[in-house]
């Protein structure tokens, strides 16, 4: 059977039990072992689809349509590996398939309890995933904190797994220690009251990484080890690094991998993939030279915050090419909104190598990405437009060049004239009724991309497994409205070719202008960026950034 591996963090969140989780599936697939993942999120929504980006960081699109955890996406950048609906658990799911099962009498009219129907439920989900995936481990990250209430059942099915199968199931806790500047003194109290907290629910843990601003001293280690009752070689010293993707390199350094078979007894093969991730990592570390990307978006300011997590794929994505090409990317946040009142900002754009306008919904900001969008096309700027990107892209196009002044989508306006970007046919009827929430196009669609396209060029150059057989290509789509084909005959008579359809050619999946008036002009309905891998970078970013290293 399956070997478990259950990740929880204590003391604060956002300290990296993602990546810690990823890393750890890194490390044991290198190891020749055939893994599978669950992100266990203790929330009470269906999925993150209807969370706003500011509050919760990006939502993540699978092959299969599921709008999922951030983390979800770190898993697939990590292991090289894509997922599925099942690999994502939230207690909203999980408490949706409780209700029904006691609506439709499964229960036999017995109570049921929150404290024992909704672990049992959690220990089925995770168990069914392992079987269905044949996996040789199972790692389960545990959301939030501990302590907190919907934690506490995530914990309560790890017990009962670990119960089940004392000797396949091992726990890693991801911990704390603060260096309060007042003190200068890392302090392990805050660890040791967090693995008390785990304690209360009858687990201890396997594995401690000990997150800190600096790498653990040996006095701490020791420390950490006797007051929490686990081995020293089990405390993995976990410090902030400038580049997540050294995270899985410490902690083979650690020998954290061979102790995680050695207490699951089981044995690894060798582990070429280390090899091939350390040579990655030492083009991050010798760069040759940075480029100057733009990314104009809306997600980004939060009061008096500035938050990244509304567009992570798009930035691992831009990282992955430009550490292929051994150049270090130099970003520069430009709010949509500024673009709009203040024109001196866009001056900014044409200092910079590349512009990006990624995801985006509905009418804020829209006029302020068209003003950039303008920049780049009349400046010969490489331009990378995503999703909303590549539909304010048509926008511009169609009002400064093809002279549709009162051009625009659907979404901006919908008593507009000339409505070039509109609602998709089958979502009219959805947004009638208020049905949002996983109701849009989702997941991966096929698209047939022109042979004689630049596109196709990128694809052809740059690819990787997942991107054959061309011409057609599978990408991820997460989107209400499309390109109107009322306007296809004068784009078609225009330098905006319409690259990439729908096998049956109904539907515009990818524009570009042609390389006579741009050297790189390029939108997608598609989410490339949700393909990326570290190993594999996604082709077209490839593409992208070898076009403003060329500028």
């Amino acid at each position: 059977m399956s070997k478990y591996i259950f990740v929880s963090g204590g003391v604060i969140s956002g300290i990296g039990k993602g990546v810690a989780s990823a890393s750890i599936g890194f490390i044991l697939k290198s190891y020749g072992k055939k893994i599978t993942m669950i992100k266990a999120d203790p929330y009470i929504n269906i999925d993150a689809g209807t969370m706003n980006p500011l509050e919760h960081g990006e939502t993540f699109v699978l092959d299969d349509g599921f709008e999922t955890d951030m983390d979800i996406g770190t898993y697939e950048r990590f292991t090289n590996q894509s997922f599925c609906r099942p690999n994502s658990m939230t207690l909203g799911a999980v408490l949706d398939t409780v209700i029904k099962k006691e609506r439709s009498l499964e229960f036999n009219g017995k109570w049921v309890s929150l404290d024992h129907h909704v672990p049992e439920a959690i220990v089925d989900w995770i168990v069914g995933v392992s079987k269905k995936e044949k996996s040789d481990v199972t790692i389960v990250e545990i959301g939030g904190t501990v302590g907190e209430i919907g934690n506490g059942l995530m914990l309560a099915a790890n017990k009962s797994i670990k119960l089940a199968n004392p000797k396949d199931v091992i726990h890693v806790h991801v911990t704390y220690l603060p260096v309060p500047p007042m003190l200068g003194e890392m302090k392990t109290k805050p660890a040791q009251l967090s693995i008390q907290q785990l304690n209360r629910h009858a687990i201890h843990p396997d594995f401690i990484i000990a997150r800190s601003e600096v790498a653990l001293d040996k006095e701490r280690i020791e420390k950490i080890s006797k007051y929490c009752f686990v081995p020293s070689s089990h405390v993995i010293s976990a410090p902030d690094v400038n580049c997540i993707y050294d995270i899985p390199l410490n902690f083979e350094n650690a020998n954290m991998g061979k102790e995680i078979l050695k207490t699951l007894n089981m044995r690894g093969s060798d582990a070429p993939l280390i090899s091939k991730w350390k040579k990655k990592v030492s083009k991050i570390k010798n760069t040759k030279g940075s480029i100057d990307i733009g990314i104009v978006g809306k997600y980004y300011k939060s009061g008096d915050f500035d938050l990244k997590d509304s567009y992570v794929s798009v930035l691992e994505a831009i990282n992955h090419a430009c550490w292929e090409f051994s150049i270090e990317p130099k970003i520069h946040w430009i709010v949509a909104d500024d673009l709009e009142k203040d024109e001196k900002r866009l001056k900014e754009l044409k200092k910079m190598d590349g512009i990006i306008v990624p995801q985006g919904w509905g009418c804020r900001g829209c006029e302020g990405k068209i003003k950039a969008i303008q920049v780049a096309r009349e400046e010969k700027i490489p331009y990378f437009g995503l999703c909303y990107g590549m539909q304010m892209a048509t926008i511009e196009y169609a009002r400064n060049v093809l002279k549709i002044s009162n051009a625009n989508s659907e979404e901006v306006d919908p008593k507009a004239k000339d409505k070039v970007i509109h609602l998709m046919k089958e979502q009219q009827e959805l947004i009638k009724n208020k049905e949002y929430g996983g109701t849009i196009r989702l997941g991966e669609w096929p698209c047939k991309i022109d042979e004689k396209s630049l596109i196709y060029k990128m694809y052809k150059k740059y690819g990787n497994g997942l991107y054959k057989p061309l011409p057609t290509v599978k990408e991820r789509h997460r989107h209400r409205y499309e390109f109107n084909n009322k306007y296809r005959d004068i784009f078609e008579k225009s330098d905006m070719k319409l690259v990439g359809k729908s096998p049956d050619g109904l539907l515009i999946e990818a524009i570009e202008l042609s390389q006579k008036v741009h050297p790189f002009f390029v939108g997608t309905q598609y989410h490339p960026e949700l393909k990326s891998r570290f190993l594999e970078p996604h082709p077209l970013f490839m593409g992208f950034v070898n076009a403003c290293l060329k500028r």
